[in-house]
């Protein structure tokens, strides 16, 4: 595996710190701007759709830039988006950066996903996808915490200038062993590429990218509530159960990773069908401390390693036919996800009073993307011959 494909995954390390790391800021963030913490919290909104929005754009905008160009420009554009958001006055500032650095993580990602068939070959993609999506589960595991505990110790500020400068330090390694190379994508027409989402492979990967992801955030998004209500809300297992989810993600991608390229259909058919018993069992279980502690570690694993198995399918099945919307198309899809499951969970959480529900949303979400699997393998009716398309 070339080194720089661990470099990519450090850069989206501190991107996936940036996108989740506000849920432990938002009290101090929100006392030091003088705003509620419902204003705040809609920073994390307003990042998630401008990563939704920002990955197909700039994928389009920059796909014919050379590689080690436009992930530098992103990145450096990455990096100074927190500068700004480390010295901001006002909400108004603070937000805007947080758009602007979510467009540029977009583009990065997408450009970057988009590019990992010609960096690491055709045999090489789900390794190399798992070990760039595994930045975001580092980041769950190691960043997310560690940005809680320097809000906690120097204000907020300071986990914006911490992003900022790991980003300021892997934006040398991107720019020396990212490779130069001509674009690849001459003569394609956004069009063309658009018509990617009528072949019938990427569309069902997209689709159910969409629900596997929503599943994932429908639980993830209460974890912490779930966990307070059985091991009370002084106690240390809050912070543990994420870092035990996070732990259970990077293993979960990195087992995957090993064996997408060989088995994907079969990760893919045997993993979402198996998230809908995961999830079930998880909400089961979770009114005892133990049962959320396995059962946070096996969500977890379960969730992601699904999850990057899904990108490596978009990545390898759309590359061809749209180099430039491939990485775009896996970004968006698992973002739209991360905005539709917490709030279809929020609504019936609400409903019925009990954060448990959200477990119950993801059981539903993972059944969907099952069905949607289970009916494209099994539901296609073979190709027609060549004598028999001759006779038609």
């Amino acid at each position: 595996m070339p080194i720089g494909v661990f470099v990519l995954a450090v850069a989206v390390f501190a991107q996936g710190t940036s996108e989740f790391m506000m849920s432990g800021l938002l009290a101090r963030t929100a006392a030091d701007l003088g705003v509620s913490l419902g204003t705040v919290g809609l920073l994390t909104a307003v990042y998630a759709v401008g990563m939704v929005l920002g990955a197909p754009t700039m994928a389009l905008t920059a796909g014919r830039w050379p590689l080690r160009r436009s992930a530098t420009t992103f990145l450096a554009v990455f990096c100074l988006a927190h500068v700004v958001g480390a010295l901001a006055g006002d909400i108004p500032v603070l937000v805007a950066t947080r758009v602007v650095a979510a467009v540029a993580n977009a583009g990065f990602l997408a450009i970057v996903l988009a590019a990992l068939p010609t960096l690491v070959g055709p045999a090489l993609i789900g390794r190399a996808t798992s070990v760039v999506v595994s930045g975001v589960t580092v980041a769950c595991v190691a960043g997310v915490p560690a940005g809680t505990v320097l809000g906690q110790l120097w204000g907020w500020r300071s986990a914006f200038w911490a992003v900022a400068l790991v980003s300021a330090v892997v934006l040398v390694p991107v720019a020396l062993l990212l490779p130069r190379a001509a674009d690849a994508t001459a003569g394609t027409s956004v069009r063309a590429e658009w018509a990617v989402l009528g072949v019938r492979p990427v569309r069902v990967a997209a689709v159910a990218g969409i629900l596997v992801n929503a599943a994932t955030f429908a639980g993830f998004t209460y974890l912490g509530t779930i966990t307070a209500a059985v091991a009370g809300a002084d106690s240390g297992w809050v912070p543990a159960a994420l870092a035990v989810f996070g732990l259970g993600s990077f293993a979960g991608v990195t087992l995957t990773g090993r064996f997408s390229d060989r088995f994907g259909p079969s990760i893919i058919t045997v993993g979402t069908a198996g998230l809908v018993a995961v999830w079930a069992l998880a909400a089961l279980t979770a009114r005892t401390t133990a049962g959320v502690a396995v059962m946070t570690f096996v969500t977890g694993a379960a969730a992601f390693g699904v999850g990057s198995a899904l990108i490596a399918t978009i990545v390898r099945t759309a590359a061809s036919s749209a180099p430039r919307l491939a990485g775009a198309l896996a970004t968006t899809a698992l973002n739209i996800g991360a905005i539709l499951g917490p709030v279809a969970a929020g609504v019936v959480v609400d409903r019925v009073g009990d954060p448990v529900a959200a477990l119950w949303c993801g059981a539903a979400a993972a059944a969907g993307a099952a069905l949607i699997v289970l009916a494209d393998r099994f539901g296609r009716r073979p190709a027609p011959t060549v004598e028999t398309a001759d006779a038609c």
